[in-house]
This record gives C-alpha cells, sequence and structure tokens, in this order.
C-alpha cells in the first residue's frame, strides 16, 4: 500500500507559499519558525524525539499555541514545552522582542499623548507594522516595565573594570523640551566577560544624577573594582569621588586625545601633535610614558604654550592603566565600550526624536542595554583575566 511522504517544516513552508504566493506567507514563516523551535529543543535536550540516550538532559512535553504580532502578520506558532527540571524559552520568539516592543510603545506613548506628528505616525506604521491602542500600550507597558526593573535591579558582583559614559535625548517636561541623561555603566566580569551593569534617565543636575547612580550600583553588590574608565565630566568626577574614592580612575585616552585639538594654534600641527600623543600612551610603562610627556611639552612650548600647559595637566590622567596587566591596556584604557553601546542606542531612538516622558526613554534604553548585555554574558570572552601573559 503506498502512502504519502510526509512534508518538513520546510517543504510545508514552501508549498504553503507556492500554493498562495504573497498570501501564504504568514503560514510559511509560522511553519518555518516552528520547525526551527523544535530543532531547538531537541539541541536543548541533547536528544530527538523518543531517542533513548545518557546524554539527555530533559523530555519533549507537548507544545502551547501562541499567536505572535509581526510586520508580517500574524504568526500562529506552537511553543515546544519541556519537562524534567530543564528550563526552555525558543530565542526565535525571545530576541529581540523587548527592544522592539519597547520601541513600538514609546512612539504609541508620543501618538496618545498628544504629542505625535505625521511623521511619528508614518514611523510607527512603517516600524511596527500594526496599529496600537491606548488600552495595548498600557497593559503592555506594565508587563515590560516589571521586567526591565527586575534588570537594572539585579544583584552585581565583583566588576574588576567599571567603563562610565553618558548621552542625551531629547524629553518633553511641562510643555517644554529638555535634555536628558541617560547613564550607562558598563564593565568586565572576573570571568572576562563583558556586562551592561546599570543605566539611569533623568533631567536632574547632572552631578546629583551620578552620585545616585553610582551609589545604587553599590547596593547592588558591585565590588572588587581595580580600575573605573571614563571621561572627565565634572559631575561624574566629584560622584566618583564621594563614592569610590580610592578606585583607580583612568581618564578616556580617546577623548583626552580629541580634547587636546582645542589647545592646537595652527591647523598643520594636528597630525604631528595626535601621533606624539599616540605615542605616550604607547608607552611600555608609566615611566617612559612620563619621560615622553616631558620631551613632548618642551618641543611644543615655544610655539603652543596653552597645549603644553594642558598637556601636562591632563595627560597623566591617563596613565592609571599602567598599573594593569598589559594585555589588559587596549580593552579598559578608553570608554569605546560604552561608545559603541551610545551608536546602537542612537540607532533606535532617532526614530523616535522626542520622548513624551523620563520612563518612555528608560523603558527603550533598558530594553536594547539589556538585550546587549544578555549576549555579551552568554557570548565569547572579551578580555582573558589571567596575569601569566604578562610574564
Amino acid at each position: 500500500m503506498s502512502h504519502q511522504k510526509e512534508l518538513t517544516g520546510i517543504e510545508q513552508a514552501l508549498e504553503a507559499i507556492m500554493h498562495d504566493g504573497m498570501n501564504g506567507l504568514e503560514s510559511a514563516i509560522s511553519l518555518l519558525v516552528n520547525e526551527a523551535m523544535k530543532i531547538e529543543r531537541n539541541r536543548v535536550l541533547q536528544a530527538e524525539p523518543w531517542q533513548r540516550t545518557d546524554r539527555r538532559l530533559g523530555h519533549a512535553n507537548g507544545y502551547k499555541e501562541r499567536t505572535l504580532n509581526t510586520r508580517v502578520g500574524k504568526l500562529d506558532l506552537q511553543i515546544p514545552q519541556v519537562r524534567g527540571g530543564i528550563s526552555f524559552t525558543p530565542k526565535a520568539i525571545e530576541r529581540g522582542s523587548r527592544s522592539e516592543r519597547a520601541l513600538k510603545l514609546s512612539i504609541a506613548e508620543m501618538y496618545i499623548k498628544g504629542v505625535s506628528t505625521r511623521k511619528i505616525n508614518d514611523i510607527m506604521e512603517k516600524l511596527c507594522g500594526l496599529e496600537v491602542t491606548s488600552q495595548e500600550v498600557s497593559r503592555c507597558a506594565k508587563a515590560l516595565d516589571k521586567q526591565l526593573e527586575n534588570w537594572r535591579n539585579r544583584a552585581i558582583g565583583c566588576i574588576p573594570y567599571l567603563i562610565l559614559d553618558a548621552r542625551y535625548e531629547k524629553v518633553r517636561q511641562d510643555g517644554a523640551v529638555r535634555s536628558c541623561a541617560v547613564l550607562i555603566a558598563a564593565g568586565v566580569q572576573s570571568d572576562g566577560k563583558r556586562s551592561i551593569l546599570g543605566v539611569s534617565v533623568s533631567l536632574s543636575e547632572e552631578e546629583t544624577h551620578w552620585r545616585q547612580f553610582l551609589s545604587s550600583l553599590k547596593k547592588r553588590g558591585l565590588h572588587g573594582i581595580e580600575l573605573i574608565c571614563s571621561d572627565a565630566h565634572e559631575g561624574l568626577k566629584a560622584a566618583l569621588k564621594a563614592t569610590f574614592n580610592g578606585v583607580p580612575w583612568n581618564r578616556c585616552q580617546v577623548h583626552l586625545q580629541r580634547n587636546a585639538f582645542s589647545y592646537i594654534p595652527k591647523k598643520h600641527m594636528k597630525r604631528a601633535v595626535a601621533q606624539d600623543i599616540r605615542d605616550i600612551f604607547n608607552a611600555p610603562d608609566r615611566k617612559e610614558a612620563e619621560r615622553l610627556l616631558a620631551i613632548t611639552v618642551e618641543k611644543y612650548r615655544s610655539r603652543a604654550g596653552g597645549l603644553t600647559e594642558w598637556m601636562e595637566s591632563n595627560l597623566p590622567e591617563g596613565f592609571s592603566v599602567f598599573k594593569l596587566p598589559k594585555h589588559h591596556w587596549k580593552r579598559v584604557r578608553t570608554t569605546n565600550m560604552v561608545e559603541r553601546l551610545n551608536r546602537e542606542l542612537k540607532r533606535r531612538t532617532r526614530v523616535a526624536t522626542l520622548f513624551p516622558n523620563e520612563a518612555s526613554l528608560l523603558r527603550l534604553t533598558s530594553a536594547v542595554l539589556m538585550e546587549i548585555s544578555e549576549e555579551w554574558e552568554t557570548g565569547k570572552t572579551y578580555l582573558n583575566m589571567s596575569s601569566d601573559l604578562d610574564r
């Protein structure tokens, strides 16, 4: 007796597209996502369905139906379940969902609270692909905010290297548009992996905001800091003195080099000065860096008195990194780690252009940073924490 071959998920998806054309796209993607989740479950369990093996970590436990709204439409999904003491959430529906949902909520809040424009309305439709009602916003925001708050308040632990930076976004308050500070703390854990430790949003004065933010990190268990790297914000420096007094601080070498350009009297000197500063920071140790600094100061003293005075006072603030193992210098002597985060945040926030309140801004930045931090903490090691490499 003949029987028809059972189609795989991929083959079923192709059939849906061939039969219904673009109208079958929702069905096809649903089939593909369902197939991907089943494969992922098998990998987590380390066993195929009904397979007997000593490596098995748990057992399949059926499926849970769920409808997911996406840009291509509604996907009817079968979420694989497991049992046997192991937890499992498919990455196919988890990764990226928080930040996209947060962005949709932020834009929707503008629309609902009367600060929308035709541009915002167009962006919402293009980006989200779905209409968002006020009831949906309220319900989703409440659940999302709780999840993000738990992440911001989670315990931290030992962080040898702490990197701090700030960026600014526009927020509407009392009918006026104001700059709102977004403070970000990232760090390298004792296992060498990066982590985003926290984020804070406030319209308060800079020093007060920084001091409250840094104090909150300490309360969450932050300890074991060997070096803090940041730019020389006056409010931040004062807050660091109040909360982490005695911890070595290294001023970002990239920012130092940029700041030096303001003191160069003639444009043609810029390239030579930049190279001299790089040579100082690339010295093999602090003693050699101080020697090169003295030579550089004498080199420019007669031609650029303001530059040499600035160098003598400011460049040594970038020398604290010389106390660390040499193979750590390149990764922790600048705030580049957080600068890259700022670029990713800018890519998301520039769509909104203006936030209706601080909570909306905090929601979006937290969702984006939480997602990135999880990738860092489960990804490759950023820094080899062994000191043997310098022996």
